[in-house]
């Protein structure tokens, strides 16, 4: 069995194919501010995942690595992360939740 090499927050966006979702600003834009954010708090990469357009349910999968459970909390919690929600409306409608992901 193997282990995540280190702690995984995934951020995910569920709607429709109709809905509102910007993902050349998502990308471009959104993702690096992410990253200049928490990565002073221990985030260490960033990518996005897009499942197929064609069918209701997740429109977008943005996996964080973070270096240990700590930099998760406190990137989180940090002053940073009210631009970094600010920014969401700038690509889209849609409410993100957030997993964290352990080792079983």
């Amino acid at each position: 069995m193997s282990q995540l090499v280190s702690p995984t927050v995934y951020v995910t966006y569920e709607g429709a194919p109709s809905d509102r979702f910007d993902r050349s600003y998502y990308v471009e834009r959104h993702l690096p501010l992410v990253m200049q954010a928490w990565q002073r708090y221990g985030l260490e990469s960033v990518a996005a995942f897009f499942p197929s357009l064609t069918h209701v349910g997740t429109l977008v999968i943005c996996e964080c690595r973070f270096r240990d459970e700590a930099a998760i909390e406190t990137a989180f919690g940090s002053p940073e992360s009210r631009k970094v929600m600010a920014d969401v409306p700038s690509f889209t409608d849609l409410a993100p939740t957030r997993l964290r992901i352990t080792s079983l």
